[in-house]
């Protein structure tokens, strides 16, 4: 079953079960595929796993990240974390799985050896060679950080 269709259960069943939080964040999750879909240039499938994946994965991460600043601002902000910790945990199931830092600290470690990179100059190129030609699942802000302490960049 794709994942398009496991929503469109869950949003069956959130219905019957009046479950609103998970109503909220299956409808939330289908207005950015449809977002995605109607992004200039989208050629792809329009009900295929690797759009709901790439969808689900980036909303993960902005919302995990709001999350953090609702938790920065204690008391105020304690109800709308909890809400996107709930979203979070909820898509995870359907978020394709990332790399771990020694998986990510692996690929840069090869990318570096296979460009024969060896000072801080060459940082940007390392980096848009693991982007471009790594594995999927990659986190750029790790890709970055790594890249930057290997070659002595800070």
């Amino acid at each position: 079953m794709s994942i398009h269709d496991e929503l469109i259960e869950e949003l069956k069943d959130a219905m019957r079960a009046r479950d609103r939080r998970r109503l909220d964040v299956i409808r939330q999750v289908e207005t950015e595929v449809s977002r995605a879909r109607s992004a200039k240039g989208f050629d792809g499938d329009p009900q295929g796993d690797e759009l709901y994946g790439t969808v689900i994965a980036a909303y993960v991460k902005k919302m995990a990240k709001a999350r953090e600043e609702f938790l920065a601002a204690g008391d105020r902000g304690t109800e709308q974390a909890e809400k996107l910790a709930y979203e979070v945990d909820y898509l995870s199931h359907w978020a394709p799985r990332s790399l771990s830092e020694e998986e990510t600290r692996e690929v840069v470690r090869v990318a570096i050896m296979e460009l024969k990179a060896d000072n801080p100059k060459q940082m940007g190129q390392v980096i848009g060679h693991v982007m471009k030609n790594g594995p999927s699942g990659m986190d750029g802000s790790l890709v970055s950080r790594f890249v930057r302490e290997a070659l002595g960049a800070g």
